[in-house]
């Protein structure tokens, strides 16, 4: 599965503790920050964090993440592995309704299963699928899945990706339906407004399987720019953001805000890459990308930028993942090294104006990243002037989030991108780095070919070993070290920020939002009747 779907089966999943209890009340909103829109509701088609976050409040899967990480049930409330791995049968709940009172069966899944495998549907997400044999609705409330092969990740991959309505969607072309932007779902909150680019309002699912949500709504206001969205949080009309570092360390100490909000800080699920298109002449040969990473100074982006709320980047893991391999080949800050790979790779100065070139074009490039991502934005600055310094001239192009993603990820218009990938719990990175993926919509879209990288990959599926599995990661971590397709740069802090009126937060391994349908507001704290 996806490293950034992997995290979905944790965020905003609940998993009741035996005699849970009520919520100790209920009402009020809860209004949070984000720099970017939603582009459509339907899980298997959206590529975008916003994106799914918001479907994650609306659809469910057959199994999620509790807090601890444990792999349990969701729409399934049990299961059973045979065939050595390779049949599972879900055991699903029973009741469960639809927004519109339809209850949800088996036909629900084998529906969404035979779409996201459709090769008419665009979706990203259809590889994990695509090692189905076999699927089937045994009865109303079983559904069994045959593997031609041992699949390590196939039980994770069934989170709320293929989940769908069946009554509403069959003989639909997913692709022109407005389903996208009024989804019928059963999780904890159902839409109720959409105002591109303002705001997203969810309202509590009263008939939701696990419980009524503590919190009636759930809206997403469309803030692009941070310093803005601070402003937003201090004047009381935000709950919830994430802050930025010097946010965090400089600029919510005062008593006042102590008063008002609770911080939080724990090591992300994600990390930030500069990322190469390796269609590009500049960027075929990996010595180009090693003399990069050798010239750019990673623990200066993390004084400077993150303020220390960060750790260096070797790879496509953070270092407290128990598949991470600490012994890859590392790019201390070297100028004088990347001078030399830039030499032998044939770019020089030969005109004195200060910009290696070769065959008489110089070294120059644009890189793009996200509007309203300033740690993005003074990343590439850093990086902009360590590279001049050794003859490289960059560029930096900021662009609005869905055209970014839509005109120039997705159309593979760019030369170098700033970006980052959320983590998931599996060690499965198939989706990024397969060559088969390369093409859209398929996530490779830096185009990193690399046939032992391909072969690895198969094998860490296939195996449930976790030292074999834990190997095959660790090689693949050091062949993408010595490629150098990404600058792995850091792996940042988490720094939410929640209003104090808000109870039930307890941070876990998970990180904090794993609970949230039983976030409450005491009654005589509540500020929202309506959004």
């Amino acid at each position: 599965m996806i490293l950034l779907l992997s995290l979905l089966l944790i965020l905003f999943s609940f998993v009741p503790a035996k005699g849970e209890k009520a919520c100790p009340a209920t009402g009020d909103a809860i209004i949070v920050g984000s720099i970017g829109d939603a582009s459509i509701l339907i899980p298997m088609l959206a590529t975008d964090a916003t994106s799914h976050t918001i479907a994650g409040l609306i659809f469910n899967g057959l199994v999620k993440y509790d807090r601890n990480l444990n792999l349990v049930g969701d729409l399934a409330q049990g299961w059973k592995v045979e065939n050595g791995g390779r049949t599972i049968t879900f055991y699903l709940r029973r009741g469960v309704l639809w927004e519109d009172g339809v209850e949800f069966t088996a036909e629900d899944v084998l529906f969404g299963f035979r779409l996201i495998t459709d090769k008419n549907t665009p979706t990203a997400y259809a590889g994990d699928f695509l090692e189905v044999e076999k699927a089937e609705a045994v009865d109303r409330y079983t559904f069994r899945v045959h593997y031609r092969e041992p699949f390590a990740p196939a039980l994770s991959s069934w989170g709320n990706i293929v989940i769908l309505p069946k009554h509403i969607l069959e003989g639909q072309d997913i692709t022109k339906t407005d389903f996208g932007r009024h989804p019928v779902g059963l999780g904890p909150y159902r839409l109720k407004e959409w105002l591109p680019q303002q705001r997203i309002v969810l309202e509590a699912n009263s008939h939701y399987f696990e419980g009524r949500p503590c919190l009636d709504y759930y809206i997403q206001r469309v803030i692009p720019d941070p310093a803005t969205m601070f402003l937003e949080l201090r004047a009381g009309k935000l709950d919830w953001m994430g802050l930025t570092p010097i946010q965090y360390q400089r600029q919510t100490n005062d008593p006042a805000f102590k008063r008002q909000f609770h911080k939080y800080k724990y090591l992300s699920f994600s990390y930030t890459y500069l990322g190469y298109n390796l269609r590009h002449p500049f960027f075929k040969d990996k010595r180009i990308r090693q003399a990069i990473s050798y010239a750019i100074n990673k623990q200066e982006i993390i004084e400077g930028v993150l303020l220390g709320l960060g750790v260096v980047a070797t790879g496509p893991y953070k270092p407290d993942a128990w598949y991470y391999n600490p012994n890859v080949r590392r790019y201390p800050y070297n100028p004088q090294r990347a001078r030399e790979l830039l030499a032998q790779a044939g770019w020089r100065d030969t005109d004195g104006d200060g910009i290696l070139d070769k065959d008489g074009q110089p070294f120059e490039f644009t890189v793009i990243t996200n509007q309203g991502n300033s740690l993005r934005l003074r990343t590439a600055q850093i990086i902009q002037y360590r590279l001049a310094q050794i003859g490289i001239k960059m560029h930096i192009r900021t662009i609005e989030w869905t055209s970014f993603i839509k005109e120039f990820i997705d159309k593979r218009r760019f030369e170098a991108v700033i970006l980052g990938w959320t983590l998931g719990q599996d060690p499965d990175i198939y989706d990024i780095w397969h060559s088969s993926k390369v093409e859209p919509p398929g996530l490779n879209f830096i185009g990193y070919i690399n046939p032992e990288v391909d072969k690895l990959l198969v094998a860490g599926r296939r195996t449930f070993d976790k030292k074999r599995r834990r190997e095959i990661y660790a090689r693949i971590q050091e062949i993408l070290a010595e490629d150098q397709p990404y600058t792995f740069l850091y792996v940042p802090m988490a720094l939410p920020v929640i209003h104090r009126r808000f109870r039930g937060i307890e941070p876990a391994p998970a990180g904090i939002s794993y609970n949230f349908i039983r976030w409450w507001v005491p009654k005589n704290e509540q500020k929202y009747l309506q959004p």
